[in-house]
């Protein structure tokens, strides 16, 4: 049976959400049907000059380990 796995994070900490998700390859040993992604920009700015960090949205279609 196919399912799926949804991962959030922020553009700032792509470096988490890369260990956060194949930690999570690792331990399920799962099958990887597909794996899609989207960043949403920010337009808000929190300081002069600077802007709030992007969403980062990736979703990993996969079959359980058996």
């Amino acid at each position: 049976m196919q399912r799926v796995k949804f991962f959030k994070s922020i553009e700032s900490e792509l470096g988490n959400l890369e260990k956060e998700i194949n930690q999570w390859l690792a331990e399920s040993k799962a099958k990887i049907i597909s794996i899609t992604g989207n960043i949403a920009p920010q337009t808000g700015q929190t300081e002069i000059g600077s802007f709030s960090a992007s969403d980062v949205f990736v979703v990993v279609m996969y079959e359980a380990a058996q």
